[in-house]
């Protein structure tokens, strides 16, 4: 069984039927989605982040969201450049993002 550190969560307004429409999806939720697997990869984290997408959250006002366990931290309006800092302050450095907090 794996045991990550870390299991992010990013909305990309995945529907029941597997079609992904709705606001986090037009914001690049997919892009976003692809960038966190490229930087996890880079960093050879992959036994250490596991990474899901998932349907609507239900802010979609707040959107794109990433939700961070095991902090439990939600993550509003994230862009593909947020990832980065994502990944280097809380994934790898342990210090919440504020800025971006929900």
């Amino acid at each position: 069984m794996v045991s990550p550190k870390h299991h992010l969560f990013i909305c990309t307004s995945c529907r029941i039927n597997g079609t992904q429409k709705g606001y986090c999806f037009q914001q690049d939720s997919v892009k976003i989605l692809q960038t966190f697997l490229e930087e996890i990869d880079e960093r050879d984290l992959s036994g250490d982040v596991m990474l899901n997408n998932t349907g609507c959250f239900g802010i979609c006002d707040k959107g794109p969201i990433v939700v961070v366990y095991p902090e439990g931290v939600w993550y509003g309006k994230v862009t593909v450049d947020d990832v980065e800092r994502i990944m280097d302050e809380h994934v790898e450095g342990g210090k919440v993002v504020e800025d971006l907090v929900i």
